[in-house]
């Protein structure tokens, strides 16, 4: 019994390591900020950065462990899927119009990214300003 188990967590440890050798997870590229909405207010953008900006931008923050497969595979498949979205950073006039439903929702930010960052969780009363903020933002609404 004794034998088996350490030869299943020899086959764990050498699988883990091949994995590595797979490239995709590691593209961590934030290409050039070309424009962003017109924000209804700082705090709004301050908002978005702390909850939206590492799937929702051209600023990601890659974590350590995004280089360690086969987590950089799910963090890489988050980022590409949420700028494929909606990318703070190629804004265009008509883009967003769907964030404020998202957020109230509870869909943004996702459960795997609020166990990672738990500085993304918003109190009630700090969601209700935030969505405000996005729909006076993607209204083209500005104070």
């Amino acid at each position: 019994m004794k034998r088996a188990a350490v030869t299943l967590f020899l086959v764990g440890v050498v699988g883990l390591l091949a994995i590595q050798l797979i490239p995709y997870g590691r593209d961590h590229t934030n290409p050039k900020v070309v424009a962003e909405p017109p924000w209804d207010s700082p705090a709004t953008r301050a908002t978005a950065v702390i909850a939206c900006f590492d799937c929702h931008s051209n600023q990601t923050v890659w974590p350590w462990y995004s280089n360690i497969a086969p987590i950089s595979w799910l963090v890489q498949r988050d980022v590409d899927e949420g700028r494929n979205h909606l990318n703070f950073s190629t804004w265009t006039p008509g883009q967003g119009a769907a964030a404020p439903g998202k957020v109230s929702s509870g869909q943004m930010p996702p459960f795997q990214y609020l166990l990672a960052h738990p500085d993304a969780r918003l109190s009630e009363a700090d969601k209700a300003a935030f969505i405000e903020g996005l729909i006076a933002t993607f209204s083209g609404v500005a104070d």
